[in-house]
């Protein structure tokens, strides 16, 4: 072949390949551009809108447009428009599983104001009778020797000499055996009556048989035990004395310390089941009687008496009893003890979300049910609250910036300077206001090893607290500033100020 032959077809290959890549790249920037002119209609249409990427370990820095972090070894994340418009933080499903964060529901349940508490026993003071003596004699004899002594009703205590009897019952003697008038005799039997002269020594006496005793036996009024013994065998005895103070077993009190805010669910006849503490197969049935208006300052606890039925005699004082207080049931709105977290000021739950996110909630809480407490305001039934894993959510929160510390009384983002003195709470009663103090009688102060005690804290200003008084019942709250302590708040119980 020549070499004219050869340098056609070269030519001839070079311009097939060039029309082909010709073709090959109108085509593919035909469907790129395509592409272009599309994927704005599929953003508007059905892709979420990107407002920024940022790092989730620094959230507050912002990004316009995708790449790797410059803080951490990962990518920038997006973060979208209806993200952004959502309130609490988001978690997904795996990490709440991973960090075993547990959800319960508010429901309401039927629930009762019953409560436990350990008594003490003790005598039932209505059921005490005292023996005394109305005449002055000696005291010849003593059957009951020692005090504690179980007695029954008509046991013999003692035997009493009165010779102060001796007179009237010889002078009625003679008056019946001389044959005196009618008049005569029931004169000197009306006598023998002031002198308090048993009726079965004048009816002796007026049979004449006999001569006159001068003796009587005192026996026990009531079945009980002798808590007081007062005479010995041979002692002289006046009119008044009492000689034995017997105490009824037949019923005895349970005294027992019950909080203020138990107290107060509390109301006469309530009835009480009681079991002996040493021996729980015993178990007894009783009433409350009285709560005593008196309360303990240093534990905040009331006495309630209650009446327990003894008739076997088995309790006696001293003995500890486990009373179990049954009280109405009612409907009341409950979550989970755990599910609250406690700051000191307030009780915060995290709740749950329909669309996932988690957000902190403050709530008012009621009575105290043991395992659950009650939800008076904050919540409403079928809420999800965290049950466990709170703590966790809110790192989670404070990662993302969102929540910040549920504990901290400022944003996280702006910490009380570390020389802030810390500021202390408790509960007191005002015991007066001057112009630039408060005195308190407060209870004790754990932070400080402070135990109950009455003292003047300083005011900020005179017009502080102004609606405060003399006798208010109040928490407040108090920091150092030098040598002194100045008050911060002060919050009336009930209502705050």
């Amino acid at each position: 072949m020549s070499r004219v032959q050869l340098t056609v077809i070269a030519v001839a290959v070079a311009l097939i390949i060039g029309g082909c890549a010709f073709y090959l790249g109108r085509s593919t920037a035909g469907s790129q551009g395509t592409q272009a002119a599309t994927a704005p209609a599929a953003s508007s249409a059905g892709e979420r809108k990107v407002l920024y990427w940022h790092d989730p370990m620094v959230p507050g820095q912002k990004f316009d447009k995708p790449g790797k972090s410059p803080f951490m070894d990962m990518q920038l994340q997006p973060v979208y428009a209806d993200e952004a418009s959502d309130s609490g933080v988001k978690v997904s499903s795996q990490v709440q599983q991973n960090l075993g964060i547990r959800t319960a529901m508010v429901e309401r349940a039927e629930v009762s104001s019953t409560f436990d508490a350990v008594g003490t026993v003790q005598f039932d003071e209505r059921l005490n009778v005292a023996v005394q003596t109305r005449t002055a004699g000696y005291l010849e004899r003593l059957n009951v020797r020692a005090p504690m002594e179980r007695v029954a009703k008509g046991q013999a205590l003692g035997t009493v000499f009165a010779p102060e009897w001796l007179g009237p019952l010889n002078e009625l003697i003679a008056l019946k055996r001389s044959g005196a008038s009618a008049e005569l005799v029931a004169a000197a039997k009306e006598r023998t009556r002031a002198m308090s002269i048993p009726a079965d020594l004048v009816r002796q006496a007026e049979e004449g048989a006999t001569p006159p005793q001068a003796r009587y036996t005192l026996v026990a009024p009531a079945n009980g035990v002798v808590a007081e013994l007062g005479v010995r065998e041979g002692v002289a005895v006046s009119p008044g004395m009492t000689l034995f103070r017997i105490a009824g077993l037949e019923k005895v009190w349970a005294v027992a310390e019950v909080p203020e805010a138990q107290a107060i669910r509390l109301a006469r006849g309530q009835k009480v089941s009681a079991m002996l503490q040493a021996d729980s197969s015993q178990t007894f049935t009783g009433t409350l009687q009285e709560i005593l208006p008196q309360v303990n300052s240093a534990t905040r606890t009331l006495q309630a008496r209650f009446e327990v039925d003894n008739k076997g005699g088995k309790l006696v004082p001293g003995m500890l009893l486990r009373l179990q207080v049954a009280g109405a049931s009612s409907s009341r709105l409950v979550v989970p003890a755990e599910a609250v977290i406690r700051t000191g000021t307030r009780a915060v739950v995290i709740v749950r979300k329909d669309n996932g996110a988690f957000e902190p909630r403050d709530v008012q809480l009621g009575a105290d049910f043991g395992d659950q407490l009650e939800i008076v305001q904050g919540l409403v039934e079928g809420d999800q609250v965290v049950a466990s894993g709170q703590f966790l959510v809110d790192s989670e929160a404070r990662l993302r910036s969102v929540l910040g510390s549920l504990a901290a009384a400022q944003p996280a983002s702006a910490p009380a300077p570390a020389s802030a003195p810390a500021a202390y709470s408790a509960q007191g009663k005002v015991e007066a206001v001057d112009a630039d103090s408060m005195t308190l009688a407060h209870g004790p102060i754990t932070e400080l090893k402070w135990p109950a005690m009455t003292m003047r804290f300083n005011k900020p200003s005179p017009t502080a607290f102004a609606d405060v008084k003399p006798g208010d019942t109040v928490r407040f709250e108090f920091k150092k500033k030098g040598d002194e302590h100045e008050l911060v708040s002060v919050h009336r119980m009930g209502g705050a100020k």
